[in-house]
């Protein structure tokens, strides 16, 4: 069922998902706008309320129907765990804007990309494009790849896990737009996060290494292995960029594109390792 689903769910959200509407970021809004107060033990509680609601939701839907009635609420929960409806939308008007020489809604719009991480002050402008293709590889990363990972994991309970994610994506996302520095560090949202991202980091970042300079890049990845003082963005983006450095960084609309091309490359390709894995293990 994980298989049937995550295909249903990735073919809708290519297809269809352009907005906010089957985002759970979105949904979530309201109950973190009444948030004052920042601790990590606020953060653990939230997500494992909502862990929780999901696994009582699974364990009644078992059986019922012979099991289509639980199909859909899987397929439901993909929907808004998996995709970037709202950011693909950025995305699409910084093109756009950058086709047009529209200075400011193109830095507009790269500030809302970029909004995780940031870029670094007074930068040149390959500088400034290099940090948006990581920006890019990385919002790839944390709204498909890592759901993925963490929606095949869970197993039965696929959809726990995925939910216990994305509410630690929507709430880090909310907090760096609507809160300051310090107390998303409070939060110690980043902290969780970056413990959970260990591991797809290290799954994704081997198929770039292998698209990327071999001789360069899977040395850079095996070091990764016993790298705990890096963050998984830079863990990530820097084997990335074995396979960007190809293509100069000079062009404020293809750079971004070729970024976007490759993580697509990236995701076809871990679908697919997933799939065969999941038939073998069917037959076997």
């Amino acid at each position: 069922m994980t298989l049937f689903s995550l295909l249903l769910v990735l073919g809708w959200e290519r297809l269809f998902k352009l907005g906010e509407h089957w985002q759970l970021d979105h949904r979530l809004e309201p109950l973190f706008r009444g948030r004052r107060h920042f601790s990590l033990l606020r953060t653990l509680v939230m997500t494992i309320i909502a862990m929780l609601i999901v696994w009582l939701l699974v364990w009644s839907l078992k059986g019922l129907l012979f099991g289509v009635v639980q199909l859909l609420f899987w397929i439901v929960v993909g929907l808004l765990c998996i995709g970037a409806g709202s950011v693909r939308l950025h995305y699409h008007t910084y093109l756009k804007a950058a086709s047009h020489d529209d200075q400011a809604a193109h830095q507009a719009m790269a500030a809302e990309l970029t909004l995780i991480h940031g870029v670094p002050v007074e930068c040149s402008e390959r500088e400034f494009l290099r940090e948006l293709q990581n920006a890019l590889i990385w919002i790839n990363f944390r709204f498909y790849l890592a759901p993925l990972f963490w929606f095949v994991v869970g197993g039965p309970y696929g959809p726990v896990l995925l939910v216990g994610y994305a509410f630690l994506r929507a709430w880090q996302s909310w907090l760096a737009k609507h809160h300051t520095p310090l107390e998303r560090a409070q939060s110690g949202v980043d902290r969780i996060l970056h413990l959970l991202d260990w591991i797809p980091v290290r799954l994704a970042g081997v198929a770039y290494a292998l698209l990327g300079h071999g001789e360069r890049a899977l040395p850079a990845w095996f070091a990764s292995l016993t790298d705990w003082h890096r963050s998984q963005y830079q863990v990530l983006t820097s084997l990335a960029q074995f396979s960007l450095a190809r293509d100069p960084h000079v062009d404020k609309v293809e750079t971004p594109r070729v970024a976007v091309a490759l993580a697509k490359r990236i995701s076809l390709v871990l679908v697919v390792v997933v799939a065969l894995l999941t038939i073998y293990g069917t037959l076997v």
